[in-house]
């Protein structure tokens, strides 16, 4: 009987010591998984990406560039993909654009007025008028001109 409870004894202490080191493994794992708190994530003006806000060099402030500037939507679009946008302000002395771009590290690019309704720089051209983005010469996005 003494060695029944023995062997019962050992048995119990050995699942405790086993079982001590596991909740310590979890921990480490879930601080790896912790959640991103939304709006924790600003950038070096402030400007919080996960609410939809970006840098405006224009505006000199952050802005929700679907709420404010005007869409221009690609020229080719591939079937069963999602249509990215590039967007547009401009200045209200209408003598800049500035282009966002989607997927562009730079987050901006500011174009000058070049002509009559006309901005760009050595690879972007706006045209205004026919609401026309072209990139290094080549239609690239359109917008809605009516």
């Amino acid at each position: 009987m003494i060695d029944m409870n023995r062997l019962v004894m050992v048995a119990v202490g050995l699942m405790l010591f086993s079982a001590c080191g596991q909740p310590a493994e979890k921990s480490k794992q879930h601080a790896k998984h912790e959640p991103v708190t939304v709006g924790a994530d600003k950038d070096e003006h402030g400007c919080i990406g996960s609410a939809g806000y970006t840098w405006s060099q224009l505006k000199k402030e952050c802005i929700q560039i679907f709420n404010e500037g005007f869409r221009l939507n690609p020229v080719a679009i591939d079937k069963g993909r999602e249509v990215v946008s590039a967007f547009l302000l401009m200045s209200d002395d209408q003598a800049k654009v500035e282009l966002f771009l989607p997927n562009d590290d730079h987050h901006s690019v500011l174009l000058n007025k070049t002509g009559d309704l006309n901005y760009g720089n050595e690879t972007y051209r706006y045209d205004a008028k026919k609401s026309i983005l072209y990139i290094k010469g080549k239609v690239a996005y359109k917008g809605n001109v009516e």
